[in-house]
């Protein structure tokens, strides 16, 4: 596909727009993960973390991006995260850095370097003259429209700065910004929908009609993967004896025990004053409980953990009898864990099942999935309640916890006994996980969508502010 060279001083034209004239570029940015890639592909092509190093190097502190960077215990390397836990942006200066990163790493090409300092060529006035203001003009965008999503929750001033990003840092020709909820329903092939997405930090329910959000109903909680992960933590500290998680960068080596016995291994030492910052354990750690997350935690169903079933006994007796899942530490510790994998993400459902502490205190019962559905449909008109509890679609990577289906169809059913609840969740992890994304690749490819690009003309005459008139 040949990228068309588009001007960013004349409006495109119509014909620029339609087709496979331009090769536009999506970007999903999330608390975990920033996915980009071109318009009308499948998957998105970058998939860059979130979250990033900071080095301190003499008297400054070096921001250094992607998965290599992250997972490398580098001397006093601390992580931070341009996003706050509700998934808007804290910090915009990181945060464009950072989506920076993802487009140039692995979608358009990093700017050439300069030929004056690259040891190629002799220093003479000629190019020295040829080469000012040449580095100012070629930006990462120049060629492509980009498409950006963002949460249904979004401030006035969060909706605006990616424009201004877009258009004034990367020189994109073309902008659109669309809400993540509308796209999750469009991937999923409906206009209107209940979207459930279950994330790493905050769980949103958004009821979509007609390909528009409907704003009073959209709802979010922070019961999600990462309170999973809390959970998980304090199953550890309070079993007996406490379940060790040390992660894989503190191991040398390390002897195979037996379950439940004591690990025997090896661990690395640092020199004071080099040992890496809590935040990049907490990192580490949390990698072994999202490999936990995956391969042991389930949701309790039929019925509640804490309720009865028919033969009159209580489903924590029968959790009990169920066959427990093995998992391996790093440390080589293993376990067979049984109840404790019902537990850990049961009080998203119920909160009296919710583990606490001072760090981590309770769950009130409105934040739990069921309660939080339930006042986004009370707050949407109720001639269209029906429709959206038919085309429920659940998406986001802790949606795939085994059992999560089933459990939040039990519950809704129970809630509405009159209505049909059909609930729609991608088989495909690449689906569930990169929902919005593929949402935004399918919209943005359409022929149709020409028509809907914020020009780099309309910008300049407008400002910022158009997003709000022409985004809705």
């Amino acid at each position: 596909m040949t990228a068309t060279n588009l001007s960013n001083t004349v409006a495109p034209n119509a014909a620029e727009y339609g087709g496979d004239e331009i090769s536009a570029l999506v970007l999903d940015p999330g608390y975990t993960v920033v996915r980009g890639g071109f318009a009308g592909e499948d998957v998105p092509k970058s998939v860059v973390p979130s979250f990033y190093g900071i080095i301190p190097s003499g008297s400054e502190r070096r921001h250094v991006y992607g998965e290599n960077a992250i997972h490398t215990p580098s001397p006093n390397i601390e992580i931070g995260n341009p996003m706050s836990n509700n998934g808007v942006v804290e910090d915009w200066e990181t945060a464009t850095n950072l989506w920076e990163y993802a487009i140039t790493s692995r979608l358009t090409n990093t700017k050439a370097s300069n030929p004056l300092t690259n040891g190629l060529n002799e220093k003479t006035d000629e190019l020295r003259q040829e080469m000012e203001g040449v580095e100012t003009q070629e930006r990462p965008l120049e060629e492509n429209p980009l498409l950006m999503t963002e949460t249904g929750w979004n401030t006035g001033k969060g909706r605006e700065k990616p424009i201004e990003i877009a258009m004034e840092n990367w020189g994109t020709p073309a902008f659109w910004l669309a809400r993540s909820g509308v796209l999750s329903a469009f991937s999923a092939g409906k206009a209107s929908a209940l979207v459930i997405d279950i994330g790493a930090s905050s769980t949103s329910i958004t009821p979509v009609h007609d390909g528009i959000i409907l704003k009073k109903g959209t709802t979010r909680t922070p019961l999600a993967g990462n309170y999973i992960s809390d959970q998980l933590r304090l199953i550890f500290s309070t079993s007996q004896p406490p379940i060790p998680l040390t992660p894989h960068y503190l191991v040398n080596s390390k002897t195979p025990v037996d379950a439940g016995a004591p690990a025997q291994a090896t661990y690395r030492t640092f020199s004071p004053g080099t040992e890496p910052h809590p935040s990049f354990r907490a990192l580490q750690e949390e990698r072994i409980l999202t490999e936990f997350k995956e391969s042991v935690v389930a949701v309790w169903s039929p019925g509640r953990l804490a309720g009865h079933n028919q033969q009159g006994g209580t489903n924590l007796d029968l959790a009990r009898t169920q066959a427990a899942r093995p998992f391996e530490m790093p440390d080589g510790y293993n376990q067979l864990f049984g109840v404790e994998r019902y537990r850990a993400a049961e009080s998203l459902f119920d909160v009296k099942m919710a583990l606490s502490d001072t760090k981590n205190p309770a769950p009130s019962p409105s934040q739990t999935l069921p309660l939080m559905i339930q006042h986004s449909l009370s707050q949407v008109d109720v001639d269209i309640r029906p429709h959206l509890l038919a085309n429920i679609v659940v998406v986001g990577g802790s949606s795939l916890i085994y059992g999560i289906n089933e459990r939040l169809k039990q519950e809704l059913e129970a809630l509405y006994p009159g209505p049909r609840v059909r609930i729609f969740a991608p088989g495909n992890v690449v689906e569930r996980k990169f929902s919005s994304w593929i949402g935004g690749s399918i919209l943005a490819s359409l022929g149709t969508f020409h028509q809907m690009w914020i020009s780099k003309k309309e910008y300049d005459e407008h400002g910022p502010g158009i997003v709000e008139k022409r985004c809705k």
